[in-house]
């Protein structure tokens, strides 16, 4: 059994590499178009790769302090030795997974530019083969990561189940470091290169967007590749990691003392990723459109190949638990339904409040015929409210997966139900991440034709991809947020599962919120998710104040610039926002590493479980605020560039860069790195629970 597990892991994992091979061929076949095109084009790749190699350095840093202390709590008997290196593994592939995607990213913006001289279909097809690269790349990355331990762990150390995934939790922590690094530290860069470009260039100075004049215009394209593409490739490896282990966790937990059966729901998850990349790769050869830019057909477009990819793996599915887990645990297919179906749902509640082809985001826009006050407090309420849909869809598929799963009879069996949820969720997520990935592409082929004075149809058509990557952004956002509510639910009872190991009275049941310990540690971490996103919206503000007086400057003291006669100094303004996200990106992660421990040496475990879930639950909220508010800002700006309400250049459209400079940071910096946040408060937590369960302040 354990064997085939491995096999059919690493065959799934090989076969999402070679496709995410083929994909990149295919993207890198098509033309770069003019010698301006790919001067722009290679001005970009070269201000992301000096980017990644200075916050890689930065990071190496931090994982050699950290694989120390690990060591040194090996060493003490405190945590297995095989922990530290899983650490940095986790933390190589989810950096890798990120770096992979911006290389192809920014090798397909000028050839997505160029793509669209000939028609609407062709270049979403080069994008969104840009994306699948992103996409496949990472799941496949994932799961031979996880094949790797695992047959090291079996077959070379010997370990039981329980040995295993206790050793393979705890490479998590590693993804979700190095994805908190990419994502603030990306987002921090992309977001005040952004906020710098707009301000001054759209608002003060008049110019359109991505115009060459712009002295931030490299930067900002530039951060659309380490922020949106480099940074969400570490997140969602760490997200999809963490599901699939902390799922396999649990179901040995509840399976305890039937070695066989704890193999095989251990394989559950992991042959269901497996089959999902299978899935996925259907799905991605029906992702097609026609020549109009109506958001509503593109949509149309994308939601066919994800749809068809959920339905592919909602058939597998059955035979999968029926035959490996047998006919008396068949009820765990309705679990991995639950999760399925809440995945397409929330992205639908996204879309709904995030695309200007509904009414919320056509609402906001009419906000702005009275200013930017009114649609900056309209966003505001578009983005609180947004989030009762999918507090409601996670409600319900918590529940229904637990009972469904046997939770009445026993709490593991519902815990590992909810774990299957996250999973089902997270299957597809070679397409998912595709029609994510594939919005940055367009959006700097929109740059790359703007500057290089391409036909005005050709910018029509990549506003038109990039106005349909901003809701699928959002999608993916929201998607991602949810499945990592699930994954941190199943994250917080491996590790009251873990304190059980160690004190057989400690149980689910032994944490009520009456207990002060867990009380004042709610409240602790119920205020993170806050504390973190004030943090990373003051540095992408001080950035931007920097970035904003250089424009200016260039503006002033450079001599024919306006006419078009000199050439910006981009290069400056590129290494302003490297120096600035560097910097600013170290505290936030620190502060979500060092608090779990704090908080457990003062409060203990109990402390530390009330400290998760207070920050579950905030966190999730905050995050899908922060995101659809971003969203909607953002084509709700689109919307009046598209012509409605006074159009480009007006009073209104002024009121909307404004709502959508606000936005920025909500939902490309703060809010997309909060499911991070929830996520490795968990795992650092598993990883330091020995130490606090044998060092803390007893009460």
């Amino acid at each position: 059994m354990e064997l085939y597990l491995v096999i059919a892991i690493f065959v799934g994992a090989l076969l999402a590499i070679a496709f995410a091979v083929i994909m990149a061929k295919r993207v890198l076949s098509f033309d770069e178009g003019t010698e301006k095109m790919k001067k722009i084009s290679a001005s970009i790749r070269s201000g992301a790769n000096a980017y990644l190699k200075r916050q890689y350095t930065i990071v190496l840093i931090f994982f050699a302090v950290m694989f120390v202390i690990l060591g040194g709590m090996a060493f003490a008997g405190l945590l297995t030795p095989y922990v530290p290196f899983a650490f940095v593994t986790g933390g190589f592939f989810s950096g890798l997974s990120g770096f992979v995607g911006m290389k192809i990213a920014t090798a397909a913006n000028a050839r997505t530019a160029n793509a669209c001289r000939t028609g609407l279909n062709k270049g979403l097809r080069v994008a969104f083969s840009a994306g699948s690269v992103m996409g496949f790349t990472v799941v496949g990355l994932g799961l031979l990561d996880i094949s790797i331990w695992f047959a090291l762990l079996k077959f070379v150390f010997n370990l039981d189940a329980s040995g295993i995934t206790s050793a393979m939790l705890t490479f998590g922590m590693g993804a979700s470091s190095m994805a908190l690094f990419a994502r603030v530290g990306g987002g921090i860069f992309t977001k005040a290169a952004d906020v710098g470009a707009d301000l001054v260039g759209k608002v003060e100075a008049g110019i359109p967007e991505d115009d060459p004049r712009n002295p931030a215009v490299i930067a900002d394209n530039v951060g659309d590749n380490v922020g949106d593409v480099a940074g969400m490739g570490a997140d969602l490896y760490e997200s999809y990691v963490g599901s699939v282990i902390s799922c396999a966790a649990l179901g040995v937990a509840a399976f305890s003392g039937n070695g066989d059966m704890q193999f095989k729901a251990m394989a559950i998850p992991m042959i269901m990723a497996a089959l999902g990349i299978l899935c996925s790769i259907i799905g991605t050869f029906f992702v097609r459109t026609g020549e109009k830019t109506e958001q509503k057909l593109l949509l149309k477009a994308l939601s066919r190949g994800t749809n068809l990819a959920a339905v592919l793996i909602a058939v597998a599915a059955f035979p999968l638990i029926w035959f490996i887990l047998g006919q008396e645990h068949w009820t765990l297919y309705w679990a991995v339904l639950a999760g399925l179906l809440a995945g397409v749902l929330i992205g639908k509640s996204t879309e709904y409040f995030t695309s200007d082809s509904y009414g919320p985001t056509k609402k906001l826009a009419s906000k702005s015929e009275t200013g930017s006050a009114t649609i900056i407090i309209g966003g505001l309420g578009l983005g609180m409210l947004s989030t009762a849909i999918p507090i409601v869809i996670v409600g319900i598929a918590v529940l229904t997966a637990f009972f469904v799963s046997g939770g009445a009879a026993s709490t593991n069996l519902g815990l590992y139900g909810i774990a299957l949820a996250a999973v089902g969720m997270l299957s597809t997520l070679g397409i998912t991440l595709a029609t994510d990935a594939y919005g940055p592409v367009a959006d700097n082929a929109g740059g790359i034709a703007e500057m290089s004075g391409l036909e005005p149809e050709v910018r029509e058509r990549t506003d038109a991809l990039d106005s349909l990557g901003n809701t699928t952004a959002a999608t993916g956002k929201g998607f991602a947020i949810g499945s990592a509510a699930l994954t941190a639910l199943a994250l917080i009872a491996s590790y009251i599962d873990k304190i059980h190991g160690m004190d057989e009275t400690v149980t689910y049941e032994s944490f009520s919120v009456m207990n002060p310990l867990v009380l004042i540690g709610l409240f602790i971490g119920a205020c993170l998710p806050f504390v973190f996103a004030a943090l990373t919206m003051d540095a992408v503000g001080r950035a931007a104040q920097s970035v904003v007086i250089e424009v200016r400057n260039q503006f002033k003291k450079i001599k024919g610039l306006m006419e078009g006669k000199a050439d910006p100094d981009y290069a400056k303004c590129v290494d302003m926002c490297s120096r600035s996200s560097l910097k600013e990106m170290i505290l936030p992660t620190v502060i979500a590493i060092v608090v779990p421990v704090i908080v457990g040496l003062v409060l203990g475990f109990y402390g530390v479980v009330g400290m998760l879930a207070g920050a579950t639950a905030s966190g999730f909220l905050l995050a899908i605020f922060m995101s659809n508010s971003g969203g909607a800002w953002d084509n709700a700006k689109k919307y009046i560039e598209a012509g409605n309400h006074g159009g480009k250049g007006s009073e209104q459209h002024k009121a909307a860069v404004v709502g959508d400079t606000v936005g920025d940071p909500f939902k490309d910096t703060s809010g997309p790195s909060i499911n991070i946040l929830i996520k490795l408060l968990s795992m650092v937590s598993i990883v330091f629970a020995a130490l606090i369960f044998n060092v803390h302040i007893q009460w």
